[in-house]
């Protein structure tokens, strides 16, 4: 049992010499609302398909490494923790990113661009 608990009998909590403040809740807020205004932007993205053609795919894929980033560097609170949990994180973007693309580019590939062209 540590000294802290010994001696007072309280368990120090989490906040404790964490090494930094907190955000507080308007930070919170703003953030919540850019990420509002960023599915927004995804909704109409998929509206405006044909304005926009190829690069609809980049587009979407830039808003939501975005919106990754903001998740894991705020609310996950990847801003305030080691770069090893930031490099972790962004280790898997990068994978789970190109395993998109190679799903992505074997369509492509098999059916020529069309994707309701028949497999066979």
């Amino acid at each position: 049992m540590s000294e802290a608990v010994a001696t007072t009998g309280a368990v120090p909590s989490h906040e404790e010499g964490a090494g930094h403040a907190h955000p507080s809740d308007r930070t919170y807020v703003g953030i919540a609302l850019i990420l509002a205004a960023l599915t927004a932007a995804e909704v109409v993205t998929f509206y405006v398909e044909d304005t926009i053609g190829g690069l609809l795919v980049p587009v979407l894929v830039i808003m939501m490494i975005v919106k990754f980033a903001i998740v894991a560097g705020w609310f996950m609170h990847l801003k305030f923790d080691s770069n090893l949990f930031t490099r972790l994180f962004v280790s898997g973007l990068v994978l789970a990113i190109g395993v998109y693309m190679v799903f992505l580019s074997a369509f492509e590939f098999f059916f020529g661009g069309d994707p309701t062209a028949p497999g066979g």
